[in-house]
């Protein structure tokens, strides 16, 4: 017999009902008395392995957004109730990655070597004692997330400063198309003709300081030009740079994916792309 020892009785009904509702208990009965679950097995052939790996998830279910909050208000106290909001988040949108599965690699080694050795487990002790690696995962998960929240913030503060100056600035010129093939653009006046781009970056060091574009001399350019409109012709597929352009130029920005303009240039790239590959 194993005994599993909750906080309180509702705790030990909650996870009673939900070791009924998911587990596959044929290979042993549960019954619960006050804050105790009672395990009675009927085969111990497979029985470590697949009481560890249900164990496994239960801990994950009940514990982990418990451990992260935690870690978040031990760690990261200065940030408001809305910010660590937005940071937990974005840290549960890692924990299905590679990341989790390490994680829950760590848990079930843990338990599986635990149940071998004992008949009884008070599960917050084990998981707060006993699962020191697993918490130092989630310790780093945080971290990260707090790092994307970080990153994602100075991201918006710049666009917004950049849109501030787009409205408060004159224009150069009434249209601007963009002509974007990934890694290489090209810019065209309401004329059609090329447009420079302007390569003295200088005065566009932020760009470089966020690092999220390939193409800062494209929008050095246009922040230089601050065209009453910009059509921008996709090529390829939509990606970072076209939504930051997007954010910076809002009304402003037209996205065209069939046009004559679109058909020469994908006609003309097709032809460079396969004389280079003859």
């Amino acid at each position: 017999m194993f005994t599993l020892t909750l906080e309180n009785a509702k705790k030990a009904d909650l996870v009673y009902l939900y070791i009924k509702e998911n587990f596959d208990t044929s290979s042993y009965s549960i019954k619960k008395h006050s804050e105790n679950l009672e395990f009675k097995f009927r085969n111990l052939t497979d029985l470590y392995r697949e009481f560890s790996l249900s164990f496994t998830d239960l801990i994950i279910f009940f514990y982990e957004q418990k451990l992260v909050k935690n870690i978040l208000k031990k760690n990261y106290f200065y940030f408001s109730d809305d910010e660590q909001e937005e940071i937990l988040n974005i840290c549960n949108s890692m924990l299905n990655d590679e990341e989790s599965h390490h994680k829950k690699d760590l848990i079930f080694l843990s338990v599986h070597d635990y149940i071998q050795n004992n008949s009884f487990m008070n599960l917050e002790g084990f998981v707060n004692f006993r699962l020191k690696d697993y918490i130092e995962i989630l310790d780093y998960l945080v971290d990260l997330a707090v790092n994307n929240f970080i990153i994602n913030r100075e991201y918006l503060r710049f666009i917004n400063l950049l849109h501030e100056y787009i409205c408060t600035s004159d224009s150069k010129i009434d249209v601007a198309h963009l002509i974007y093939l990934g890694k290489e653009s090209v810019l065209l006046d309401s004329s059609n003709n090329p447009l420079p781009i302007d390569e003295h970056i200088l005065d566009a060091k932020y760009l470089s300081d966020i690092s999220f574009s390939t193409n800062d001399y494209v929008l050095n350019t246009l922040l230089n030009l601050l065209p009453k409109k910009l059509y921008i012709h996709i090529l390829e597929e939509e990606d970072e740079f076209i939504s930051t352009l997007k954010k910076i130029f809002k009304s402003r920005v037209h996205v065209c994916y069939e046009c004559e303009i679109c058909d020469f240039y994908k006609t003309t790239t097709n032809f460079v792309h396969s004389d280079i590959s003859d």
